[in-house]
């Protein structure tokens, strides 16, 4: 299957971000893949939030290690208001409103993740 049409079809991402004293913290994630950037709907209170507002570099990978897609980029919060267009393509993807608070006091965000290198497309080496 192309990288394409992984990016579309596939349902989980491995997010890593970086805790405050250096450690990675990797978590499978929910994503989308428009305009050359991973989209990611969290809660404004996760961990990952937390490490991408002190360092915004992150890698992603795809699950399936025989054919990976990894992917480096830094990563922007998006507050208030999501792109319409976002919201839609989660909705077709996963059935899910990506603004709808997964808990009572958390507001959601989106992090988008233009990709600045990939490191291996669907190749395992």
């Amino acid at each position: 299957m192309a990288v394409r049409d992984r990016l579309a079809q596939e349902k989980n991402v491995w997010l890593c971000t970086v805790r405050p004293d250096g450690s990675p913290h990797v978590t499978p994630v929910w994503f989308v893949f428009l305009r050359g950037s991973w989209w990611i709907g969290t809660d404004a209170i996760s961990v990952k939030v937390r490490n991408v507002e002190k360092f915004s570099r992150v890698s992603l990978a795809l699950e399936d290690g025989r054919l990976p897609v990894v992917a480096e980029g830094e990563a922007v919060l998006h507050r208030g208001l999501f792109p319409e267009e976002i919201m839609d393509a989660f909705d077709a993807k996963y059935g899910w409103d990506v603004s709808a608070p997964y808990t009572p006091d958390g507001d959601r965000v989106l992090l988008e993740v233009p990709v600045r290198r990939w490191l291996l497309a669907g190749t395992a080496q």
